[in-house]
């Protein structure tokens, strides 16, 4: 039997068990109009919904189906297929979350909480930005460049909000729906940030230094990683991976005595400092947190500007083009190669079109937020 019989058969039996759900509740319905008065016969209330065939298969053998569909559907559209068996039932779901594996062990994304998940560690995940003027929302895509004909993979959508001391960005799952009380918000980012989420955490700064008239050359920014331990990127060293989404809710928040620093910072200084909001991680509170800071570029004579090698990813020179590598001291004993090894790229490639390529240990979701600091405008750093 043919992988996509199986996904058909899922997709029926879905349908069929919606169906029948309907019926049960229009069932229910017709009773409460007309035997309102009448004692319920227990027996005609009784449904019992039947999963199909596939939800009863020795386990050796859902193991099996489950792991060849994985192994097959290694990229979006096609992988959908994976998250219809996660669907069907309780047996399957365990089954295949027992199966997918994390993006740093598979190099794949595949449920939505692979977005705050460490990336992998050899290959970068290669995605796109598109911006929307008019919204003032940016939307994040799974892939090498926009399709022609074809239905990219979404993975987040941000809504930028201009407020009278302050810009945030409203990340989330959908494109239509930035409400905090939505199951589908994921976090934020704000250039100022006197309140935050009692259940997400400051876990990072990204820093623009101050450039007046561009004295100093090109932007240069540092993002002090809060929630992701320098340690992460040694021998042996691993970041911290979450298995679930919290729960969002609002109270007051005090910041830390760097954050204070930084805004103080900002006030006096014009340099602007955003912090940035994610769930919180499993990590060493004492720990040293990773740095990242812009890889220097070198000057080119003949074209008389600013030049890196983006490897082709980026085609249009901008001011808000960068790539951040890890800024270490010698004493945290990380290999050149780590230190010389690009993190997180971002650049432009169209109109309001950009490529957004990270790798371990940031989690899409922070490259996300970092890559949306950029469109801020920073007039005294540029």
């Amino acid at each position: 039997m043919s992988f996509k019989h199986i996904v058909r058969e899922l997709r029926e039996m879905k349908d069929g068990i919606g169906s029948m759900s309907r019926r049960v509740g229009e069932r229910k319905l017709w009773h409460s109009r007309t035997m309102s008065h009448i004692s319920p016969d227990l027996a005609s209330t009784t449904h019992v919904i039947q999963q199909g065939q596939w939800a009863n298969l020795p386990p050796e053998l859902l193991f099996d189906i489950i792991e060849r569909v994985e192994e097959s559907e290694a990229s979006w559209p096609a992988r959908k297929s994976v998250v219809f068996c996660a669907s069907v039932c309780k047996s399957w779901r365990d089954v295949t979350k027992e199966i997918v594996k994390t993006p740093e062990e598979c190099g794949r994304l595949t449920f939505p909480i692979s977005l705050k998940q460490p990336g992998p560690r050899e290959s970068p995940m290669q995605c796109f930005i598109k911006r929307d003027r008019a919204t003032s929302t940016f939307y994040l895509y799974f892939g090498l460049v926009p399709g022609e004909g074809v239905r990219d993979k979404k993975l987040l959508a941000a809504k930028r909000i201009r407020r009278a001391t302050s810009t945030e960005f409203i990340v989330s799952l959908v494109a239509d729906d930035f409400s905090r009380a939505s199951s589908t918000y994921v976090g934020k980012l704000r250039q100022v940030s006197p309140r935050v989420s009692a259940c997400t955490y400051n876990v990072g700064t990204v820093s623009y230094e101050l450039n007046l008239l561009r004295s100093r050359g090109p932007r240069r920014m540092q993002c002090a990683m809060h929630s992701i331990p320098v340690s992460s990127i040694q021998e042996g060293g691993t970041a911290p991976t979450p298995t679930i989404f919290p729960q969002v809710c609002d109270e007051q928040f005090s910041p830390s005595p760097s954050l204070k620093d930084k805004e103080l910072a900002a006030d006096f200084n014009s340099t602007p400092s955003t912090p940035f909001l994610q769930s919180p991680l499993a990590s060493n509170p004492g720990a040293e947190p990773l740095v990242l800071k812009n890889k220097s570029p070198r000057w080119h004579e003949q074209l008389q500007c600013w030049c890196l090698n983006f490897r082709g990813r980026v085609t249009v020179a901008s001011v808000k083009n960068f790539q951040l590598v890890a800024g270490v001291d010698p004493s945290h004993n990380v290999s050149a190669e780590q230190q010389d090894r690009v993190i997180l790229q971002f650049g432009k490639i169209g109109k309001d079109i950009f490529t957004m390529d990270y790798r371990y240990p940031l989690s899409c979701f922070q490259a996300f937020t970092i890559c949306l600091s950029t469109f801020d405008t920073k007039p005294a750093c540029e």
